[in-house]
């Protein structure tokens, strides 16, 4: 090994690691079609096909510069415990984000009320594992769960992750059912705040920008699926703007590349604008580790090792190597 760079390592703050067995399937005419197939992927995995898939997705995001990963998981408990042993098998931090599910999606999805889901819950954390609640949406969780959901996250002090936004019909059935858009109901239920992430936030207006910038809410932005599924821009400047926390996410693993994704961050807003240099370097790094930590509730978590030697770092100046690193890399960069 030549000369290397030591970085905190990336925080992967929103994985559905099964959908990596997606990858490459072309059809689908739009998010809801590949929806279908997603589904159908899900409702045929079991702990032990989960535990050895998982494995290799893990060792992949280690490899891609990735060093925790926020599990955003909805296939059971038992496939909950092997997604955690893959893991610890693979080497990388996981925070469990088990997800509640009170209606739609697959049976294997749902659980009987808020009080079992928290059963749940509280059963993976009592065996040691950093756990994080994760209504899965607004679609899937009622009113008065995501109140119940959102008072228990408050009051243990644990993370909550939420989709929401992704899709404007998703919005138009929220505006139907509450008269109100999904991160507005999300304020109104108590499920914003510090240790709150809301995922995507692709059709988010600028009043529900500002709800959670008042909130101190965050955001994880996942380009490489949002691009993939067709949700479209998110709109990182109006979010930089009002100061709200960005992490990113591999979802659902069609891309496994941090710098990927930072890179297409910046590009959105770039391509929005018409300026460069929306997200500064420093920022977008921030955005790559320390928010992503942060999201989840973690304190500590691996470096990784930047191989100075590479060819895509050629010729680039010692001041230089951050924005290189960012703007003209891919993840076989780290040594």
């Amino acid at each position: 090994m030549g000369d290397t760079v030591t970085l905190p390592g990336f925080v992967n703050a929103h994985s559905h690691t099964f959908q990596r067995s997606l990858r490459g399937r072309a059809a689908g005419g739009d998010f809801w079609a590949w929806r279908e197939s997603m589904l159908d992927v899900a409702a045929g995995l079991a702990p032990g096909q989960v535990r050895k898939d998982y494995v290799e997705v893990y060792r992949e995001q280690l490899g891609a510069g990735y060093t925790a990963v926020g599990e955003f998981h909805y296939l059971g408990l038992a496939e909950a415990r092997a997604a955690v042993e893959a893991a610890a098998e693979a080497g990388i931090e996981i925070v469990l984000l088990l997800s509640a599910y009170g209606r739609g999606g697959l049976e294997r999805f749902r659980q009987e009320s808020t009080r079992d889901y928290l059963s749940q819950l509280e059963e993976v954390r009592a065996a040691g594992v950093r756990v994080g609640l994760a209504p899965h949406s607004v679609r899937a969780c009622p009113r008065d769960w995501l109140e119940e959901l959102g008072r228990y996250a408050a009051a243990e002090s644990l993370p909550l992750h939420v989709h929401a936004d992704e899709q404007p019909r998703e919005i138009e059935e929220c505006l139907a059912e509450h008269g109100l858009r999904p991160i507005e109901l999300l304020a109104e239920t108590g499920c914003l705040g510090p240790h709150a992430t809301v995922v995507h936030a692709t059709h988010a207006d600028l009043h529900e920008l500002d709800l959670l910038a008042e909130s101190g809410s965050r955001v994880s932005v996942c380009p490489t699926t949002e691009a993939n599924l067709g949700d479209g821009f998110c709109p990182v400047e109006e979010i930089c703007e009002r100061g709200i926390g960005i992490c990113i996410g591999s979802d659902s693993n069609v891309r496994i590349d941090p710098l990927e994704e930072l890179r297409e961050l910046e590009g959105i807003a770039r391509r929005r604008t018409g300026k460069r240099n929306v997200l500064s370097v420093s920022t977008l790094l921030s955005c790559g580790a320390d928010e992503g930590a942060a999201a989840l509730g973690v304190e500590r978590w691996p470096d990784v090792d930047l191989d100075l030697d590479h060819p895509s770092l050629a010729g680039v100046e010692t001041g230089d190597v951050h924005a290189a690193l960012l703007f003209g890399c891919a993840a076989d960069v780290f040594a």
